[in-house]
């Protein structure tokens, strides 16, 4: 373990973990678009894909160091240390904001996603046929997502092992957030359960499948972005567009369903306009204040892709 850990661009890593783990506390909110904004998406996947059988190899012929570089986990244990911290210092902020300001908070997040589609577009180089067709799936899928109605799943270790990996595999993808997958399957509630009550079998049999999610997704995630990066990329490109349905600000329930043990489950949403929205609720649509936060969200979006394309570049003209 290098003593660059210590040194300031892991510092940077770790202020984008803390903000991976704000967003992904929220359900509706990827992480993975965090890091795709802040320009660590691919270091990401490819530093993940690096850890299987082989490191053991390596860990056993060349010792500790030489694994630890082969997996680049000096990037790893910062990013995934800024994650933790963020999940468990920052979840109460974040969920009192969301139950407070919840319009204003929903259009910050609308104005992320929808800026962060300009710094991966700048990295599309072939807008063939192929590439269009993968946005339109991205698209459709996220729209897919979007109406899935909530159900309910008993949390069993076949259950809870699958949910594990589905959730990680959606945490990865920019636009698609692990935590709404849950919520939509009917497992989030159990997982919620089972941290606050330290069930250990419970929390084993996730986090297996979240382990295992997460090492076979990347490799394919790292594989397709390497081998065909305009396809991959529109199709994330297509995820985020679509996704813009699930964090729309104003909404009304339409429905509720019951549950296993027969209590309500979450309504289902439906989108309207401020103005119908108002007009509802009996609530005031918050419009001036949310297009305040979306703007902003933009700015901030822009300006990060805007440092990150300025480092780039001083680092070139050094070299």
């Amino acid at each position: 373990m290098s003593l660059d850990l210590f040194r300031g661009r892991y510092w940077g890593v770790a202020a984008r973990g803390v903000a991976m783990g704000a967003a992904d506390v929220v359900p509706g909110v990827s992480g993975g678009t965090i890091a795709f904004i802040t320009g660590i998406y691919q270091e990401l996947l490819d530093s993940i894909s690096r850890i299987g059988p082989h490191t053991l190899t390596t860990l056993w012929k060349q010792g500790v160091a030489a694994a630890w570089r082969q997996i680049n986990g000096n990037f790893l244990l910062a990013l995934f240390a800024g994650i933790l911290t963020s999940i468990f210092s920052l979840a109460k902020l974040i969920s009192f904001l969301l139950h407070e300001y919840p319009i204003i908070v929903w259009a910050f997040f609308f104005g992320l996603i929808l800026a962060s589609v300009v710094p991966i577009v700048r990295h599309i180089r072939d807008w063939r046929w192929q590439s269009w067709l993968a946005l339109m799936l991205g698209v459709a899928l996220a729209i897919l997502v979007s109406e899935m109605r909530p159900t309910e799943l008993a949390a069993t270790p076949s259950t809870l092992f699958f949910s594990g990996a589905l959730a990680i595999c959606a945490m990865i993808l920019p636009g698609i957030s692990g935590s709404f997958i849950l919520l939509m399957i009917g497992i989030y509630p159990q997982v919620i359960a089972a941290v606050h009550q330290f069930q250990l079998s419970a929390l084993a049999w996730f986090a297996a499948g979240a382990a295992s999610g997460l090492l076979l997704f990347s490799r394919l995630l790292s594989w397709l972005m390497h081998r065909f990066p305009s396809v991959t990329l529109s199709f994330l490109v297509g995820i985020l567009f679509g996704s813009l349905k699930i964090v729309w600000p104003w909404k009304l329930a339409t429905s509720e369903m019951a549950g296993l043990d027969g209590e309500k489950l979450a309504p289902m949403m439906s989108n309207v306009f401020p103005a119908e929205f108002a007009s509802a609720s009996g609530q005031p649509s918050h419009f001036l204040a949310a297009a305040v936060a979306a703007v902003v969200a933009v700015i901030l979006v822009l300006a990060i892709e805007w440092l990150s394309w300025r480092h780039v570049g001083n680092v070139v003209q050094e070299k």
